[in-house]
């Protein structure tokens, strides 16, 4: 689209696509299952495939945290144990080459900085932690009780054409939001909830789907934003 200011044209930004990726189970393995596994504690097995409710599930962990004693310095041990996903660094850097790149995450701050690192430092906008002194997490604080999907309509909302990808349950309000939203190595029962979205397992499928434009008519592209 041309627009004109005085005697100047321009070219607006309309359709300039921007990408949000989940972190774990996209680009990283998922932390409580590492948890899980360094403790032996099938309970930290759960996460946002299982159990929908995100506040259900992080007070299910804490507890849990509480009743055996464990803190941070348990979930530095297990994150510093962890690496990316095979490809996923140079489809982080496949995707920045070309696009915007967030990562939205219900991950914290706390945990995932050596992920971050291993990444190249995309930008990342996620959770913090309550911690006190002894290591304990005593709570957690939500950045926006619906910070995935509030995020992908901020972007639309400043003309940016989101393409969005996922896993969980709580990814799927991202991905109703974006303009492209896409299930990467979703389990069956999501699968099955959400058969809308297009669903892949190779990082070269989703280059794709991303590279690919946007086919909706452009009258449902108009109200959905």
């Amino acid at each position: 689209m041309v627009y004109r200011l005085g005697q100047q044209e321009f070219e607006s930004t309309v359709g300039l696509r921007l990408v949000c990726l989940d972190l774990e189970g996209i680009l990283t393995p998922e932390i409580w299952i590492g948890l899980a596994e360094h403790t032996g504690i099938d309970g930290f097995r759960a996460t946002t495939r299982d159990i929908p409710d995100y506040d259900e599930l992080m007070r299910q962990r804490l507890a849990l945290m509480d009743q055996h004693g464990l803190g941070m310095t348990d979930i530095h041990t297990v994150v510093n144990g962890l690496a990316p996903l095979p490809g996923a660094a140079e489809f982080v850097a496949w995707i920045r080459a070309r696009y915007p790149l967030v990562v939205l995450s219900d991950t914290y701050y706390e945990f995932v900085d050596p992920f971050m690192d291993a990444l190249g430092r995309p930008t990342l906008l996620c959770h913090s932690l309550v911690i006190e002194d002894t290591g304990r997490i005593a709570d957690y604080v939500l950045r926006h009780p619906d910070h995935k999907r509030a995020t992908a309509s901020a972007f639309r909302a400043l003309n940016f054409e989101v393409a969005a990808v996922g896993d969980s349950y709580n990814d799927t309000g991202m991905l109703e939001e974006a303009d492209v939203g896409i299930l990467f190595r979703a389990p069956h029962n999501v699968l099955a909830e959400f058969p809308q979205f297009p669903a892949v397992r190779e990082y070269a499928e989703l280059e794709a789907l991303l590279a690919a434009p946007d086919r909706r008519p452009t009258a449902e592209r108009c109200e959905s934003a």
